[in-house]
């Protein structure tokens, strides 16, 4: 092959690779957006999109308590949107909402989001928690707006506990108070009882009869008279 002839097909060669790895760099971003998952589950239907969807019980598991439903509603159109229902079907569960003041829909207004469940956000509450799912389940949830209708996703059933703990039910049981120690049933000496002993031996010995020089008892007067009549 002449000289001509090999630089012709480098360079053919090089503009492939060139244009491969645009090829590769301009797909390689919806790639990644399209195959990266979040933790949490997301969709979208409509105007309306979904994220990080999650059902939250009890931190530990048995306790009985209330359950919520979080999420990060967002609302693409033009017009606003209402939250009218949140359903978790398969289960008994009613999923109470209420806005984050006063009372009326969680309204969503056109191109914003709203975030339910977390302090000072509108919330999606389940009384009983435990028919809100198994810890570990997945579980889907039906979101009903006003426009859209219902945008369904399955979603975890996670606790409140660790990122958890601040979007999840605001009532949590508190665990039972440990029973305080037993006080000893036998009480101490009130302090000085031993100084009062000794005061009183004290006492006891100076009140006897009266010692003599050599620590003998000093006979009384009457003794005396006696021993004197005698001789």
């Amino acid at each position: 092959m002449s000289s001509s002839l090999r630089r012709g097909a480098l360079a053919a060669t090089a503009l492939l690779i060139s244009i491969a790895s645009l090829s590769a760099c301009a797909a390689g971003n919806d790639a990644q957006t399209l195959g990266v998952r979040p933790d949490n589950a997301e969709t979208s239907v409509g105007d309306i999109k979904i994220q990080n969807a999650t059902v939250i019980t009890q931190p530990q598991p048995g306790v009985q308590g209330q359950a919520a439903v979080s999420a990060t509603l967002f609302n693409d159109g033009t017009e606003e949107q209402t939250l009218d229902s949140v359903t978790l079907p398969g289960t008994k569960a009613t999923v109470k909402l209420s806005p984050a003041t006063g009372s009326g829909p969680i309204t969503v207004a056109p191109g914003g989001s709203v975030v339910l469940g977390g302090k000072g956000n509108p919330s999606g509450v389940v009384e009983n928690s435990a028919e809100a799912g198994r810890l570990g389940d997945v579980q889907r949830i039906v979101f009903r707006f006003s426009e859209t209708g219902d945008v369904p996703v399955d979603a975890f059933v996670v606790p409140a506990a660790d990122y958890y703990r601040d979007y999840g039910p605001s009532s949590v049981p508190q665990p039972p108070a440990s029973s305080p120690a037993a006080s000893p049933t036998g009480s101490a000496p009130a302090e000085g009882a031993h100084g009062n002993e000794a005061e009183d031996g004290e006492s006891g010995e100076h009140s006897g009869e009266p010692e003599g020089s050599d620590g003998e008892p000093t006979p009384s007067d009457s003794a005396s008279a006696s021993q004197n009549a005698g001789h």
